[in-house]
């Protein structure tokens, strides 16, 4: 099976032309603003559904898919188009409720026949979305959904294109696990929200730092946090501080979670020798804003995507970022995963056409490989009754803030570090 060049995958990528209109629960299209008209090109627009949270506690994560997707579409029907036709997506607010999400795919795919689809914005959101596409007959195609809940419903129309969430703290884990006595850390503390993502990573961690001695002194897994008021985090992060630890591993779901643990720690003066949370720091700008820039040194999150990576494809995206939106630091890793899924379904169609069944196959054939932002991603042959939809060519990474804004990729999937990694987090300015 032939794989795809930087040039061909970034003519093929698939990005849409006309976005959509997004009023809560809406249902439109409409030109997205940069992206061209469907009049440059000919043919019956190939419409590609997607149900995202626009609206809501998970809207800045459904925003950034969105723009991903648009960045995608654009990229698309600039470059001639999918077999010929100019590309619409169609898209639909979910306000992050899955049953809501499960109606909205539905919708698309029995009422306006949608061409394709492609995934929403969370694992929570995968599930259901993935079990009506499944109904109908249709591939989906996700960034977003990681968590070993989705994998374990083992269906053979799911492509997940990023790392399943078990894996992503593991370089991290391995590297302190490597350090020799007198550098590595001692103690270490595991505060965890209670999410399918960051569970099973926060776990994965736990794990590798136990074998390696380092003692746990504090940990909810047996009662991970559901109340995550500004009040309720900071109650939970004063606990953490009481235990003293030098590594907090923190099982966040965004910015206000991690903002609130560090905003709390610098008020009580409390500086662990590391600290890394499983999102949030990676939404650029929205959390250097909540926390102060000069607190972010240090600070590490894992990620299978920067604005600064050296993949081809995504410095081509990251340009087009720039063009439409500016800020090229402050790019969500959200925006990657979102244009990664799109290139995949992409590649697809122009291998096989719009036949479903074909689709789910194409991915699922042996040798069968496509390049994306993140890197490459690949499913082989699906198994029934094996976990399925992971990207088994799928690469991660641990990103760490360092001095003036940089967002530098200092460990590798085998736990490798660069030279230029920081052992011991800076103390906190009084910003």
């Amino acid at each position: 099976m032939r794989r795809p060049s930087a040039s061909a995958a970034r003519a093929a990528a698939v990005t849409i032309l006309a976005a959509a209109s997004v009023a809560a629960c809406g249902l439109g299209s409409a030109a997205a603003p940069g992206t061209g008209t469907s009049g440059e090109l000919s043919g019956t627009p190939i419409t590609v559904g997607v149900s995202l949270s626009l609206s809501g506690a998970s809207k800045a994560e459904g925003q950034a898919c969105l723009r991903g997707y648009q960045l995608w579409a654009a990229d698309v029907n600039n470059n001639g188009g999918l077999l010929g036709r100019p590309v619409r997506l169609v898209v639909l607010d979910d306000q992050g409720n899955p049953d809501t999400a499960r109606a909205n795919y539905t919708t698309l795919m029995t009422t306006r026949h949608v061409d394709l689809a492609l995934g929403p914005s969370s694992s929570q959101l995968t599930i259901p979305a993935a079990r009506v596409a499944r109904k109908y007959g249709y591939a989906l195609v996700e960034g977003s959904g990681t968590s070993p809940a989705v994998y374990a419903t083992r269906m053979s129309n799911l492509f997940g294109v990023s790392a399943p969430a078990a894996q992503q703290l593991v370089p991290f884990a391995s590297w302190v696990a490597s350090l020799p006595p007198g550098q590595q850390p001692e103690t270490a503390a595991y505060a965890t929200a209670d999410d399918p993502v960051a569970v099973p990573q926060v776990q994965a961690a736990r794990a590798i730092l136990e074998n390696a001695g380092i003692t746990t002194v504090y940990n909810n897994a047996a009662a991970p946090y559901r109340t995550t008021t500004k009040a309720a985090l900071a109650a939970d992060a004063d606990q953490v501080r009481a235990a003293n630890p030098q590594i907090v591993v923190i099982g966040s779901v965004g910015v206000p979670m991690v903002a609130a643990f560090i905003n709390e720690f610098r008020r009580l003066r409390f500086n662990p020798q590391m600290i890394i949370a499983t999102a949030g720091p990676d939404q650029g700008q929205a959390f250097l804003k909540a926390i102060g820039a000069g607190n972010a040194d240090g600070i590490m999150v894992p990620a299978a995507w920067s604005s600064g990576s050296p993949n081809a494809l995504s410095h081509v995206m990251v340009q087009e970022y720039v063009a439409q939106y500016g800020d090229a630091p402050g790019i969500s890793g959200d925006v990657a995963q979102a244009y990664s899924a799109g290139q995949v379904i992409a590649d697809a169609v122009q291998s096989v056409g719009l036949s479903q069944s074909k689709i789910i196959a194409f991915l699922h054939s042996s040798g069968a490989q496509v390049d994306t932002v993140q890197g490459p991603a690949a499913w082989g042959r699906y198994e029934a009754g094996k976990p399925a939809g992971e990207n088994v060519r799928a690469e991660h990474f641990i990103f760490q803030w360092q001095a003036g804004g940089r967002f530098v990729r200092v460990l590798s999937s085998d736990g490798q570090p660069s030279p230029d990694i920081e052992a011991v987090k800076p103390v906190w300015t009084a910003g």
